[in-house]
């Protein structure tokens, strides 16, 4: 009869035995410790050190092959070839390099099911007045992580999630206007971490899922921006800063995508340069659009189209400029980007050929608070 004893006696035996033939026949410790980041695999994947040394003209080449035509896979080879250097070596590189290296950008990820807003308080305040606004997102989105971010919790965010970029940080601490901070920390939470990012003022009228078309595979979009200004009218100029201005009030996006990482670069390079030649404090309110807001976004966003680094320019019939976006009322893929219509994230406007809320395209709705702008210049361009 086999006793407790007895089969504790067996079990010691048998664990020596194995360990006796194993340890007999497994190669040195050293041999098997060479094979490790060679497990690695996909867009992340991690090289050994002695191939982990990467240069600014390496960097630069690797992004040519990034995006080409119009429905192209997308993914940089940039973000595939780099491998876990040595944290010394970043200071070699210029910023955009850094950025490409610490937020590596896959356009056959999924898009992170966050979504980010900001204001002075969190809906658990007493203060907190856009609690029906706010609770529209948690709703049309169940299952979505639905952070409010205070100032304060910004700071410490951006400072887990830079860190081993300074210059990024030292930027966003010399931004004089609480409106440029809030600006720059949508592109910044949006690069790092991906997902929605929309003013506290909106409200979402449907879910991002049916934001793209059925007809586009996800696997194929990184960034998805709408229109915020179409106005067909002699004196554009006097209410607009760009003939067509896409919105940053509402953007979504997968990490690390080249938009994000070059708006966050300009931003950093032109405030670290005002703040040492000691021009910082001439920003005002006037200079906002064009130093953080659409302007600058609009900008980037129609360079990355034409950009001879991921589009191959020699089948397109033309530059890629406001014509291309004036009066549409469907959505329009560019590479990985999806353009929406005007009525997407600014329905019910009465202008520039934007429908009603009603509308099938209508997802989300902005306020236009403008809280940090004067009254007067809280809703130009409409017509009475």
């Amino acid at each position: 009869m086999l006793t407790f004893r007895r089969a504790l006696v067996a079990a010691a035996f048998f664990i020596t035995v194995l360990f006796l033939t194993t340890r007999s026949s497994s190669p040195p410790a050293a041999s098997s410790a060479v094979e490790f980041p060679r497990t690695h695999s996909g867009a992340d994947s991690k090289q050994s050190s002695s191939q982990a040394a990467v240069s600014s003209d390496q960097s630069s080449n690797d992004d040519a092959t990034a995006v080409r035509a119009a429905g192209n896979r997308n993914r940089p080879s940039s973000q595939q070839g780099h491998g876990q250097q040595p944290i010394q070596s970043l200071s070699k590189l210029s910023l955009y390099d850094k950025l490409v290296y610490q937020y590596p950008y896959d356009v056959e990820s999924k898009f992170p099911a966050y979504i980010w807003q900001t204001w002075k308080w969190t809906p658990a305040h007493g203060e907190f007045t856009f609690r029906d606004q706010e609770a529209t997102w948690t709703e049309k989105h169940p299952g979505f992580i639905h952070e409010v971010i205070t100032d304060q919790v910004a700071v410490h965010l951006l400072r887990l999630l830079y860190a081993s970029v300074p210059e990024v940080l030292e930027a966003y601490d010399a931004l004089p206007l609480p409106v440029l901070k809030a600006d720059f920390f949508r592109y910044l939470i949006l690069l790092a971490r991906g997902g929605i990012y929309s003013d506290i003022d909106t409200y979402a009228i449907r879910s991002a899922v049916e934001w793209i078309p059925d007809s586009v595979p996800r696997s194929t979009v990184g960034l998805v921006i709408g229109i915020e200004a179409d106005p067909d009218r002699p004196d554009w100029k006097d209410w607009y800063s760009r003939r067509i201005q896409f919105c940053q009030w509402t953007i979504q996006a997968k990490p690390g995508h080249p938009v994000l990482r070059e708006v966050v670069a300009r931003i950093t390079e032109t405030t670290l340069k005002r703040k040492r030649a000691g021009s910082l404090s001439g920003i005002v309110d006037k200079n906002v659009v064009d130093f953080t807001g659409p302007a600058l976004w609009t900008d980037v966003v129609f360079e990355y189209f034409n950009d001879g680094r991921f589009f191959d320019m020699s089948e397109s019939a033309g530059p890629i400029d406001w014509s291309n976006f004036t009066g549409m009322e469907i959505s329009k893929k560019v590479g990985d980007v999806v353009v929406l219509p005007i009525t997407s994230f600014s329905p019910g406007v009465q202008q520039m050929g934007a429908k009603d809320v009603d509308d099938p395209m209508a997802f989300v709705q902005h306020e236009f608070e403008g809280t940090w702008k004067p009254e007067s210049e809280r809703h130009i361009g409409e017509q009475s």
